[in-house]
């Protein structure tokens, strides 16, 4: 556990203190100014600075807990980076500070008393905020570093107790410390953890992907290490350094720590103007009697402080983790070691990976291969939460390292416990019907769809643009149909159904093709001259992408996504007017995508009833309602009422059924989700 205590013992420590002389500097001042009446508005901003911080850390906890595997890898890995700049320039800030920051705070109060009570409150606030702030950051890295280990937040705990208390001896002159020695040692020793901290930020964007070069490896010393060996954990720990390192995370570790260390050294061997700058001034202007602390017992108590509290841990946990939850080692060589059956009901593993390479790791019914939890891309050395409902019933573990085989635990048995939810696993062998079914469906719509754009094509040549128009909606519902499709369409969905948006020149703009360049110019005017080529083009893309898409590479993984994202995607688009170019059809479009939602859960439901029974029912059920409403908006004539127009009731009934159907259809993609084998 202190392996990972000491960059948060450090942080808590520094920060600690910085926000603990700012405090003893204005109580002093208000104290000797006799105002100790405005204390209450010191604590007052001391308090809510201290609610800001912690709300910080709920909200960034909060809001990885929500999020993918590969998009807490990328905040994570982005907030790491941000918590490297703010340690960073709080290290240099603080060098330059520690002899001066006592007389600026002081001028604040002074100003502040002729000012008001808000004023003051206001000054503490910021005061101590930021330091709040900046140590909320840092530690929610560092705790995202070391997975399910308290040490973290135990060091920190630790650095602000100690940080208090040298502040109240500061404050009371029962010690001098020199501030400005201590703060350019403590600043060294951060800028080499933020280091480790910048390269494990690299890592984490690669995991996710948004940095390239994850399997380009410096060195790989994960064979000839052992990743629960002592002092591999120390290192790890403390200075996030693994033993498989890319070449990205040597490149910006090795870069930072020159650089930055550089900078710092010069700055604190520069020449110091005057002789005070040999000793910083006590913090706080008010002298009180009281008997002087030997000069050994800060050291001393800054090494067995801590250590005494780690003893009292270990001896009160006997070495277990702090936590209720088990905690499942997942790595090729020890997938689940030592698991044992866990009590019946709603329980929370702690899965960490032990090994080289990023994971996904399933809890199974090892029997029917049914998955009852899973997580996925765990990096090396992290620790992830998985939540399962424990029943009666056979349990293993299924870890799969990338490029790597899969991996099944012994099994476990439960008993006394109801029955648990599992859901049967899905192979792309389970979806080649519906995909050759689908696809077949698309072949057959992209001939219609030709003959549809052609048909238009002939009508502007004609110089007939009234029936263009009603060809012209014929034709965009054939393709909205094909919703699920998108995704291997490519770059041709973009020439045949791109919007304006990211085109520098809008509706002029020459990369502004397909249906809404012909809706634009149909609808505002345009001469059939100059919709001739427009039309052209959009045959000739139709007639492509018709050629082209027997040879495309269809994912049968992305059946199960389109399933949810069709009308996702009409939520945002169609329903909100955004990409309505002066027809007003954006219902028509809606009611499209749901004919092409409906066509994929046909191939799909055959596997849906197997795992969800009730689900089709209740999907049908909400397509129904919502094509009714959609339906009620065509008059008899074939027009429809544009978005724009609806009532507000309607438009609330229309977005609220349509927000339903959507929560109905969110399962599916999980339910039928491709899963490794093992």
């Amino acid at each position: 556990m202190w392996d990972n205590a000491f960059p948060s013992f450090l942080i808590g420590l520094r920060e600690g203190l910085e926000a603990g002389l700012i405090v003893s500097v204005l109580v002093a001042t208000l104290v000797r100014s006799d105002q100790r009446a405005r204390l209450p508005h010191v604590w007052t901003g001391v308090a809510a600075a201290i609610g800001l911080s912690m709300s910080f850390g709920a909200i960034l906890t909060y809001t990885a807990a929500n999020l993918s595997g590969p998009a807490q890898e990328a905040f994570g890995g982005t907030l790491s980076l941000v918590a490297v700049v703010f340690v960073t320039a709080m290290v240099f800030w603080m060098r330059r500070s520690a002899r001066s920051f006592s007389g600026e705070i002081k001028q604040k109060v002074t100003a502040a008393l002729g000012m008001g009570a808000g004023v003051l409150v206001v000054t503490s606030f910021l005061a101590v905020g930021r330091e709040g702030l900046e140590t909320a950051l840092f530690l929610w890295t560092t705790a995202q570093a070391a997975g399910a280990s308290t040490g973290p937040l135990t060091g920190a705990a630790a650095g602000l107790l100690i940080a208090a208390g040298l502040c109240w001896g500061l404050y009371r002159r029962v010690l001098h410390i020199n501030l400005t020695r201590f703060f350019t040692y403590t600043g060294a020793v951060l800028i080499v953890i933020a280091s480790g901290v910048a390269g494990y930020g690299m890592r984490d964007l690669q995991e996710a992907g948004v940095l390239p070069g994850r399997g380009a490896y410096a060195f790989d010393l994960s064979a000839h290490l052992d990743p629960g060996s002592w002092y591999v954990t120390l290192v790890q720990g403390t200075l996030n350094l693994t033993p498989q390192m890319t070449w990205l995370q040597v490149v910006v570790h090795v870069a930072y720590l020159a650089v930055v260390m550089t900078l710092f050294v010069r700055g604190v061997r520069a020449p110091k103007e005057g002789p005070a700058a040999a000793a910083a001034p006590a913090p706080a202007p008010e002298p009180t009697a009281g008997r002087r602390m030997p000069r050994w017992a800060v050291p001393v108590a800054v090494v067995a402080v801590p250590a005494l509290v780690a003893g009292a841990v270990v001896a009160v946990s006997d070495g277990k983790p702090a936590s209720d939850s088990q905690v499942v080692p997942v790595s090729a060589a020890d997938c689940g070691k030592g698991f044992s059956a866990p009590d019946p009901g709603r329980r929370t593993f702690q899965v960490r990976n032990t090994g080289s390479r990023t994971a996904e790791v399933y809890l199974i019914d090892p029997v029917t291969n049914a998955v009852y939890g899973e997580v996925e891309g765990i990096a090396p050395g992290t620790t992830r939460s998985l939540v399962a409902t424990i029943g009666t019933g056979s349990y293993a573990w299924r870890c799969v390292p990338n490029g790597g085989k899969a991996v099944t635990s012994a099994a476990v048995r439960v008993t006394g416990g109801g029955s648990a939810a599992a859901v049967l696993p899905v192979s792309e062998k389970d979806l080649a019907a519906p995909l050759a079914a689908y696809r077949t469906y698309v072949q057959k719509g992209l001939a219609e769809l030709l003959t549809s754009t052609r048909t238009v094509q002939a009508d502007v040549d004609a110089d007939k643009l009234a029936k263009a128009r009603t060809d012209w909606l014929t034709a965009h519902e054939q393709y909205a149909s094909l919703g699920a499709a998108y995704g291997t369409f490519g770059d041709y969905d973009k020439k045949i159904n791109g919007r304006t948006a990211g085109l520098a020149n809008g509706v002029k703009d020459s990369g502004f093709t397909g249906f809404h360049r012909l809706e634009y110019g149909l609808w505002h005017g345009e001469s059939a001259a100059s919709l001739a080529k427009p039309a052209q083009q959009l045959s000739v893309d139709v007639a492509a992408l018709q050629k082209a898409f027997p040879t495309q590479d269809f994912d049968p993984g992305d059946l199960p996504l389109r399933a949810h994202e069709i009308l996702e995607n009409t939520l945002v688009h169609e329903l909100s007017g955004e990409s309505d170019y002066g027809s007003g059809t954006g219902l028509a479009t809606t009611g499209a995508n749901l004919k092409g939602t409906q066509e994929l859960l046909d191939v799909l439901n055959p596997l849906l009833v197997k795992r969800d029974a009730k689900l089709p029912g209740t999907i049908a059920t909400w397509m129904a309602r919502t094509e009714k409403l959609v339906l009620a908006q065509r008059a008899k004539d074939g027009t429809w009422t544009p978005v724009s127009k609806l009532d507000l009731q309607t438009r609330q009934k229309l977005d609220g059924t349509v927000g339903q159907l959507l929560e109905t259809l969110a399962p599916v993609p999980d339910l039928l989700e491709v899963r490794k084998a093992a």
